[in-house]
């Protein structure tokens, strides 16, 4: 069997040994699938008549794409402390005796936690479309707005494996990546960037989830995406080798 084809299938028994690990303990699956979930009804029916102007009128249309990207933000809590309870209690250790790809067990939990993430979003898109959101993608466009969703979780799944790989526990784990889980709140997800004071308005126009956001915004609700569209796909790039190419040079620094 070749190097790729070990990995291939190492990666796959990890990805398994995470989705037990779910099942057995579905009190955290539950939290990061529905949380977002109820953060949408919250802005929905609790702010959302104070926020209609920002979005011209019907604002659930203009809520819901921003907020399916609470979804990868909030999940990262959960991705770091479940690295750093594995790399803290000895189990790295017990991998290492065994003849497998080291770095599988971080692809095993990015790739458990992609498929939570496009379960939590499709949870969210079914609860959205109830209370009113009303999308006018076709076809191609739903799979490109979530081909995105995917890959934006992806690029935070690995930050999230490199902040867990570092932290001592896995309460630092989870505090370490609040400013991800906030960054959807400080973008274009819940108002208009152009309703900021100047210095918030600059920092949400530059940080990643804004022109993340424009562009769902713009494959689902038919709005301009202009350049957004490969400013997106170049942050998208640019976290997800960053963070692999960070938490494969921690981890293997922590192996040797």
């Amino acid at each position: 069997m070749s190097t790729t084809s070990t990995a291939f299938a190492d990666s796959a028994t990890m990805l398994r040994r995470n989705l037990v690990h779910a099942k057995r303990y579905p009190n955290m699956s539950v939290a990061v699938i529905v949380m977002p979930s109820v953060l949408l009804l919250v802005f929905r029916f609790v702010f959302g008549g104070a926020l209609e102007k920002s979005s011209g009128g019907h604002y659930i249309d203009y809520l819901a794409p921003g907020m399916l990207l609470m979804v990868p933000a909030y999940l990262t809590a959960s991705v770091a402390v479940s690295i750093c309870t594995d790399s803290t209690k000895g189990i790295v250790d017990r991998f290492r005796t065994m003849g497998i790809t080291q770095s599988a067990m971080l692809t095993g939990h990015v790739i458990g936690a992609l498929l939570q993430a496009m379960l939590g979003i499709v949870f969210m898109s079914l609860v959205a479309l109830l209370i009113g959101w009303r999308p006018d993608a076709n076809v191609i466009e739903w799979i490109a707005a979530f081909g995105l969703l995917a890959f934006v979780s992806f690029a935070l799944n690995w930050v999230a494996v490199a902040v867990g790989l570092l932290s001592p526990n896995p309460e630092g784990a989870s505090n370490m990546l609040f400013p991800i889980i906030m960054l959807p709140f400080l973008g274009s997800g819940l108002v208009g960037t152009e309703t900021m004071p100047v210095g918030l308005r600059q920092f949400a126009e530059f940080q990643p989830f804004t022109p993340i956001t424009e562009t769902i915004r713009g494959l689902l609700m038919g709005t301009e995406i202009g350049a957004d569209g490969i400013i997106a796909l170049a942050w998208c790039v640019g976290l997800a080798v960053a963070g692999y190419l960070w938490s494969n040079s921690i981890f293997g620094k922590r192996i040797r």
